[in-house]
């Protein structure tokens, strides 16, 4: 092989390795767009926090007894009143607590099934003011009776 062929070589791996780089750029920067949340953002201090319970949690409960309920790990479709898109997910901790930001509005809390057929939760509409967290309880159904 010539010098002059060794040239061209090299010349046309880098002008197909440079193509290389910017096809991978483009890429990654196309997906890091796509991960960017459309939904607005929510001013500080302004969302949802609440409990997700399971019960019942004993066949029978009694009187002067605590009742039968237990914190649950569940995840939540946080939902838009108006049209049912989806703003966001969030899991509850072990204890059932959430909170999640969101901008002032109304929302379903749709809960995601944590069991098939049990258990399960009721949706929970909720509106959320600026600057505060609305409180709410989700309760999960444990399907004892």
């Amino acid at each position: 092989m010539s010098v002059g062929q060794a040239g061209q070589r090299l010349r046309r791996r880098g002008g197909l390795a440079l193509h290389r780089r910017w096809l991978v750029l483009l890429l990654v920067g196309s997906l890091l767009a796509a991960c960017g949340s459309s939904s607005p953002t929510a001013p500080p201090d302004t969302g949802i926090k609440g409990v997700v319970t399971v019960g019942p949690t004993c066949p029978v409960e009694r009187v002067g007894e605590p009742p039968c309920i237990a914190p649950l790990v569940a995840t939540l479709a946080i939902t838009s009143a108006d049209d049912g898109s989806v703003v966001t997910r969030v899991t509850s901790a072990d204890d059932g607590t959430f909170t999640v930001d969101v901008p002032p509005g109304d929302y379903v809390i749709v809960p995601e099934p944590a069991g098939d057929p049990y258990p399960f939760g009721q949706p929970v509409e909720v509106t959320v003011e600026p600057g505060t967290y609305a409180e709410v309880e989700v309760a999960y159904d444990s399907g004892i009776r």
